[in-house]
């Protein structure tokens, strides 16, 4: 079979398609948006954020779960970096490795609240905007 025999078969069951679809949509009581906006609020789970921004939002959710990971890892690194530190015996490599341990451990502690400053910075500056003023997106 070659595509023109295919393409004159079926165009005839794609036009169908098109017309009862397009006629449905034009004689249905109620709008298309009004459709999408319900199917989107059936597909919205109960108890889920309806907010991207706020105090109960999305971001700000996903940010404070992340920066809980973050100190989690951290700790648990300081912790690891001091006990290679009082098992090094001595040994010089040891030790200096156990040091950069807690180093990079602190470091990563450092940098995880300088971003969650800049994150929170940046939600405040976009929030007080006109866009998202009043509470963000609902879905």
């Amino acid at each position: 079979m070659s595509i023109v025999h295919i393409l004159r078969i079926f165009s005839p069951v794609v036009l169908a398609s098109v017309l009862v679809v397009g006629a449905s949509m034009l004689f249905s009581d109620t709008s298309f948006a009004a459709s999408i906006n319900d199917g989107v609020n059936a597909a919205k789970g109960d108890g889920q954020p309806a907010e991207l921004f706020g105090d109960t939002g999305v971001i700000t959710t996903i940010t404070n779960i992340l920066l809980f990971v973050v100190g989690a890892l951290s700790v648990i690194m300081l912790i690891f970096g001091g006990l290679r530190y009082v098992v090094s015996g001595g040994n010089s490599t040891a030790v200096t490795a156990a040091k950069n341990t807690i180093l990079y451990a602190i470091v990563g502690l450092v940098i995880a609240f300088i971003a969650y400053a800049a994150v929170n910075f940046i939600l405040s500056t976009v929030m007080s905007g006109s866009a998202f003023g009043s509470g963000g997106t609902n879905v």
